[in-house]
């Protein structure tokens, strides 16, 4: 490929470029993942001193002896299916966590995840809807997985109280803990951890990869944080951030206040959900103590609504406050509230029982079903966060194998990342004064790269000074003087090597 550019003197650049092609297909499920940082290292911060330091590092115990890249590294589809291949490491910096557990490289071998295409028009119409089960329910869009509401803990009744890490038994089943006020003490700045087996995930508000999406919200580079940019009075329609099993898109908290015109104002999509604390018609669980379930519990628990003695919740106090539970929310739906309308109190929600809605957005300019994000006027995570406690559609999506995966046929490749990164040149600096040419390039992190030179494009020189070793996602070298006394000269760029690194999945 040759680019020209005209400084002092006329030159051509030269590029030999690395990398698999891709194919033109539009379809939001594919074109919506975040693979731009697809030639970096994942990083972690092992401290809260390091992370104010900006101190992170590519390795870490427990999780990565050899470092990794970060992100989804393949895409591919096929007439009912997407299927991505990744590390599971969000290429922001993750950590630190009081959580004993890190992140770690979640690609296998033989591993991919998919998701059914087609499902983004109508939806299931079984009466029956499938609930969210604990591990992953979904991606974002960075390849981070994201999981429902719950710890997988629970209140025993006959324990009196909740039952918690390390204990073997996850308790009653009844009152389940929200996995946000209680787990949140080991949460990560970008509001994620991870579990044993190294699989970092979000519960609620994916705020650091919804920057990265320039999705509305603020990063203090001094402090390291990200906050909710609450101050505009002008909001962007979020973007994609994430696919859940279903195959419907996960939006971030901001869509068209008319779901059907895309000419109305942007703003913050509200949710059904209310704590149950006597207003809009809900039990008063402060004056009645947790005694019953609210109709949505009632019909994934099978049981209820008035509870036995011996399935009672604790009372609400500061151990046990308010929203403590899954089951301390209602759902406005289920008190005869109407999605979409201001009711007679002037209530208003957007949002179905499934946190969702059918609606137009800048990527279904036809309308779909998608979930959103809940998020409060201040910007605090809000239940049901991603989904609510069932799939929209019929969840078909999730871990399967490679084998499953090339048998599907026609199958095509999307994207290819990774070591399979396609390189690419930006236009080369000149300095007039000194006659430096400056080239720079998106490289792969811990590539080896030699650039050389002709003036003729039949011979090209190899013993200069440019030989170097990317140490993140871009690279630039120097040949120094050359300007002053050259009117056409070629570069060319080549991968030589890769350092070694944790290749498993890839």
């Amino acid at each position: 490929m040759k680019t020209p550019f005209t400084p002092k003197n006329s030159f051509i650049l030269a590029a030999a470029l690395l990398g698999a092609c891709s194919a033109t297909a539009a379809d939001p499920m594919m074109s919506s993942w975040f693979t731009a940082n697809t030639g970096k290292y994942a990083r972690y911060y092992t401290s809260v001193a390091n992370r104010t330091a900006g101190l992170a590092v590519t390795t870490w115990s427990g999780g990565q002896t050899s470092p990794t890249y970060a992100g989804v590294h393949e895409i591919d589809y096929s007439p009912n299916w997407v299927y991505i291949r990744n590390s599971g490491l969000a290429s922001y910096v993750m950590g630190p966590s009081s959580n004993p557990n890190v992140p770690k490289n979640q690609g296998t071998a033989t591993g991919a995840y998919r998701f059914p295409r087609g499902n983004v028009g109508v939806t299931s119409t079984a009466a029956s809807k499938t609930l969210t089960p604990m591990g992953a329910i979904g991606k974002l869009v960075d390849g981070v997985s994201f999981y429902n509401t719950s710890d997988g803990y629970s209140y025993g009744t006959a324990h009196g109280a909740d039952y918690s890490p390390p204990s073997a038994s996850l308790g009653d089943g009844i009152w389940n803990r929200d996995a946000l006020p209680n787990e949140s003490v080991s949460f990560d700045y970008a509001l994620n951890h991870a579990q044993p087996s190294g699989d970092y995930h979000s519960h609620a508000n994916p705020i650091a990869v919804r920057y990265q999406l320039g999705d509305n919200v603020n990063y203090d580079s001094t402090s390291k944080n990200y906050a909710e940019n609450t101050n505009t009075v002008v909001f962007k329609h979020s973007p994609i951030v994430g696919w859940a099993n279903d195959g419907l898109p996960l939006y971030g908290p901001y869509g068209y206040s008319n779901p059907t015109n895309p000419a109305s104002a942007v703003r913050r999509m509200i949710s059904g959900y209310v704590l149950r604390d006597g207003q809009h018609g809900t039990t008063n669980l402060g004056l009645t103590g947790r005694t019953s379930l609210p109709t949505w519990a009632v019909t994934a628990q099978g049981r209820g609504p008035i509870l036995l003695s011996s399935q009672y919740g604790p009372n609400t106090n500061s151990t046990y406050p308010l929203g403590h539970y899954s089951e301390d929310y209602d759902y406005l739906g289920d008190h005869n509230y109407t999605q979409g309308v201001t009711n007679g109190d002037a209530t208003f929600y957007d949002l179905n029982q499934y946190n969702a809605r059918w609606c137009i957005t800048p990527e279904y300019t036809n309308g779909t079903w998608a979930y959103f994000e809940s998020i409060t006027s201040n910007g605090t995570s809000w239940y049901p966060y991603h989904i609510g406690r069932w799939f929209l559609d019929s969840p078909t999506g999730g871990s399967t194998t490679t084998t499953v995966m090339n048998s599907d046929t026609p199958l095509t490749l999307y994207f290819k990342g990774a070591t399979n990164l396609q390189e690419v040149l930006s236009s080369p600096a000149v300095n007039a004064a000194n006659g430096n040419v400056t080239l720079a390039w998106s490289a792969l992190e811990g590539g080896s790269y030699q650039v050389t030179v002709s003036t003729n494009l039949t011979t090209w020189t190899t013993n200069l000074a440019l030989t170097l070793t990317a140490t993140n996602n871009t690279a630039t070298a120097t040949e120094s003087g050359v300007a002053a006394t050259n009117k056409v000269r070629f570069y060319r760029l080549a991968r030589t090597s890769v350092a070694t690194f944790d290749s498993t999945g890839y």
